[in-house]
């Protein structure tokens, strides 16, 4: 009996250790994501502002800087450039969202299942 209560207080201290480390982990993940996430959204904004700056390179070479069809063209990537980054935008902090709904999903049932442990 005595060797079953040891064996099971070491279960419940290392359950509550492992889930401590885990959200820790979880934390750390977060982190790394929205930094990931930072870096990400400055490349593609660099990349964007490389292809404007090849369309009016492109345009200034055809002659037609201060024609109305390349300012509108060059309105249109922009207009598309901020397109896509707000979208990746969204689709970041959905992302983000899902994963926060998921780890506190597992907090949940690491508790419930201490509970129903005790």
């Amino acid at each position: 009996m005595k060797k079953t209560i040891i064996a099971v207080s070491a279960l419940l201290l290392a359950s509550s250790a492992f889930a401590a480390t885990t959200h820790a982990t979880d934390e750390t993940v977060a982190n790394a994501q929205a930094g990931a996430d930072t870096a990400k959204e400055k490349l593609h904004q660099a990349q964007h502002q490389g292809e404007e700056q090849k369309l009016k390179a492109k345009h200034a070479v055809e002659g037609k800087s201060d024609s109305t069809s390349s300012k509108v063209s060059e309105g249109a990537q922009k207009g598309w450039n901020k397109t896509k980054e707000g979208t990746e935008k969204g689709w970041d902090a959905t992302k983000e969202g899902a994963t926060k709904g998921w780890n506190k999903t597992k907090e949940g049932a690491s508790d419930l299942k201490k509970k129903v442990t005790e």
